[in-house]
């Protein structure tokens, strides 16, 4: 089975639903710590001006940000960030083809007030996920499994054996870091993703391969997924 582990983030780019579509397992790792200047409550769109972040906003001031983990981060309900972000959208996507095809179920989204910054961007990620037409993959949170130990690749050697992994898929920066030898001991095959995406109409040249996943939906609809498979573009 294969099994890709990664943070939650919020509305994440397209390499991360490529992962997505590799694994029969996609685990939220929602249990590690925080990482405040992160993407777990950030990402970026195309606007006529450059690209722009949307950032929700959250409350860290009372927390041990370095021992907190992202399951339990509350956002600033103070603010009314969703309200923004939909506006901001609608702002600079209104016109895109598949907008109007798209903006219905993800509004419902932003009309949700969820405490937990991990219950708002969980179920998004799924729904985007559903959205571009991958229906094969399985989800689990890390913070639902009970017993998981140790640090680091320990840990996410665990998680894998628990969960009767046969192989992990992970970025290709993990290259540097990654302690093969043991996935080899678990028996658990590694591969490493490859970015090498086709460009795609923006409205808002010049092209910006780093954006939120809501732009290659709202402009190339049904198509999105074979922008994320480079072999089927």
């Amino acid at each position: 089975m294969k099994v890709v582990v990664l943070q939650p983030s919020y509305i994440p780019w397209r390499g991360y639903f490529h992962q997505i579509a590799k694994a029969d397992l996609f685990v939220f790792y929602d249990d590690v710590k925080y990482d405040k200047n992160g993407w777990r409550n950030r990402n970026r769109i195309k606007t006529p001006t450059g690209s722009r972040w949307l950032t929700i906003p959250v409350l860290t001031n009372n927390l041990e940000t370095n021992q907190t983990p992202i399951c339990q981060i509350p956002m600033d309900w103070k603010q009314e960030w969703n309200v923004k972000h939909w506006n901001t959208l609608q702002t600079y996507y209104a016109k895109a083809p598949y907008f109007d095809h798209y903006a219905p179920a993800l509004k419902e989204f932003y009309q949700q007030r969820p405490s937990l910054l991990a219950d708002f961007t969980v179920p998004l990620t799924i729904h985007l996920a559903r959205q571009l037409g991958i229906q094969h993959t399985q989800f689990v949170r890390s913070s639902s499994l009970e017993g998981i130990t140790g640090h680091k690749t320990e840990r996410l050697i665990q998680l894998l054996v628990r969960l009767g992994a046969t192989e992990y898929i992970s970025g290709p920066s993990a290259q540097d870091y990654i302690e093969t030898e043991k996935f080899d001991q678990a028996g658990i095959r590694l591969e490493y993703m490859h970015y090498d995406y086709p460009e795609y109409e923006q409205l808002y040249p010049p092209y910006d391969p780093q954006v939120s996943i809501l732009d290659l939906l709202f402009m190339t609809g049904p198509q999105a997924l074979s922008y994320i498979d480079s072999g089927q573009a």
